[in-house]
């Protein structure tokens, strides 16, 4: 199912329901970009520790954004012995709700833009149609501001919708280039009290030429009038002047109320949808989702804390259950059985080797990877998939594990860590691993060598890895510990010799 700004509302309750119902849920979510400036590979260190992995993300891809969020909520049933799924794509786009809510700045990545178009995204949804949202202290500082201005126009102090006498405090000053415009509107609104109607519409004009419009009226016609600005689809802004009674303007002051509040509710937006994803407290699956994580958190809840185990501490409140499907695949049993553990290919194995079974199809004429609601559906099966292999190894052996079987426990809040040579996984929920690296050299090198030329250097040491940091350095990795020193005392002896040569 598709979900925009246009059927959101209509929507929210259906997907409230589909995840209360839920055993368990799967998400991804598809960005502007991944990185401003580093590479992959210098982004993705093979030695980073799960601290410097998470700096880096949070420093070179938080200004990204987050616009399509697909989630598959799956649900058991046991007369069938089948899934039922219910997906759902959401276009997202931070619209501003009023000209005092954030207006978001983002950037985009050409490569990722362009990679999307490619597989047939559509982004005039997500830019014309997508769905606002507010992070947390957006919401608090919205409402608060409501408030305020609220507690104001009943106190008689502001821009009151309503003119009383007691609001009353004297003509305005006009500026003489503004004389004739006022004139005219104080002919209009004389109009209402000598005609059948009972509204009138002032032309379009500018924010300081409502003000003194509302200055105006509020000295000119101390009673029954009902003064309100509009606003177009095409942002343009207008004032509404009415004759009211004292009873209907008790009606349209309620009305403003609760329409003020259905606006702030719809400026919330996507974000109610993660708020009820948290609060269902049901297992969220994802492939490879350390960066969903990290968006869905810095968009819709709070901006990312400095500290990692702050982090995880957040994510814990927001994500009490978590699995990575792309850490599953990558760790025994799985690790013999799968060789290649991007999502198309993880999902293209498990059908030949463990084989998916009991399945509803996804709700569409054609696989549409990279459209996030139909990774995240696929993402569910992948996981479903491979709890169910682990049953294989129950006595006597078991076709079906839920989403709350101990035998997926290990699995648990470990987040996939790409390309990090020995440690595989961000423990969420404790202490991440600390493995030796004694064995690890720093080296630096002139910005024309290439990864052919560090191996050359260090052929006699047999196999290393060598894991870039910048255009003139990398972290080499030798097999052995021992081999450390002979490179070393072998590097101060060429040293030595480049020095008697030079001099």
């Amino acid at each position: 199912m598709e979900v925009t700004r246009r059927n959101f509302k209509e929507s929210l309750n259906a997907v409230c329901s589909a995840l209360e119902e839920a055993d368990f849920l799967a998400i991804d979510g598809e960005f502007s970009g991944i990185s401003d400036g580093p590479n992959v590979s210098a982004l993705t260190n093979g030695l980073d520790t799960p601290e410097e992995r998470y700096t880096k993300l949070k420093k070179h891809s938080m200004d990204f954004v987050l616009f399509q969020f697909g989630l598959c909520t799956f649900t058991y049933n046991q007369a069938k012995s089948k899934y039922i799924t219910k997906t759902f794509n959401f276009y997202i786009f931070p619209k501003p709700f009023n000209r005092t809510s954030p207006d978001i700045k983002f950037i985009c990545q050409s490569s990722s833009i362009d990679f999307l178009a490619s597989q047939g995204f559509d982004f005039n949804k997500v830019f014309c149609h997508g769905i606002p949202y507010l992070n947390q202290d957006e919401e608090a500082q919205l409402r608060k501001q409501t408030e305020e201005r609220r507690n104001q126009h009943a106190n008689g102090v502001g821009t009151p919708s309503y003119i009383s006498p007691s609001s009353s405090k004297g003509p305005a000053h006009v500026p003489d280039e503004h004389k004739d415009f006022i004139e005219r509107v104080i002919q209009k609104v004389d109009s209402l009290f000598t005609s059948s109607e009972k509204t009138v519409d002032l032309e379009p004009c500018t924010g300081f030429q409502r003000k003194l419009i509302y200055q105006t009226l509020n000295w000119k016609f101390p009673k029954g009038l009902h003064v309100e600005t509009i606003e177009t689809e095409k942002k343009e802004r207008y004032i509404q002047v009415s004759r009211v009674d004292d009873d209907e303007r008790k009606r349209r002051e309620q009305q403003k109320l609760e329409r003020e509040q259905e606006e702030l509710n719809d400026a919330v937006g996507f974000s109610r949808v993660i708020h009820a994803i948290s609060k269902s407290g049901k297992l969220v699956v994802g492939h490879n989702m350390l960066l969903d994580v990290m968006h869905t958190i810095h968009q819709f809840y709070c901006p990312l804390p400095e500290d990692l185990q702050d982090f995880k501490e957040v994510t814990m409140c927001v994500f009490p259950r978590l699995m990575d499907t792309k850490l599953m695949a990558s760790t025994q049993p799985f690790k013999e059985l799968i060789t290649n553990t991007s999502l198309a290919e993880l999902e293209k194995q498990l059908k030949e080797k463990i084989f998916f079974t009991g399945f509803l199809s996804y709700d569409t004429a054609q696989e549409q990877l990279h459209e996030a609601g139909y990774d995240a559906y696929i993402t569910g099966l992948c996981f479903i998939s491979m709890a169910n292999y682990l049953g294989s190894f129950l006595t006597p052996p078991k076709s079906y594990i839920s989403a709350r079987s101990k035998l997926i426990e290990p699995f648990h809040n470990k987040l996939f860590l790409m390309r990090i040579i020995d440690i595989p996984y961000l423990n969420v929920t404790g202490p991440d691993l600390q493995p030796k690296r004694d064995h690890v050299l720093h080296v630096s090198f002139p910005k024309e060598w290439k990864t052919s030329d560090l191996y050359q250097l260090f052929s006699a040491f047999g196999n290393i890895q060598v894991s870039w940091i910048d255009d003139t350095s990398a972290f080499v990795s030798l097999s052995q510990t021992d081999q450390v020193q002979i490179v070393d005392r072998r590097m101060l002896t060429l040293s030595r010799a480049r020095r008697q040569r030079d001099g």
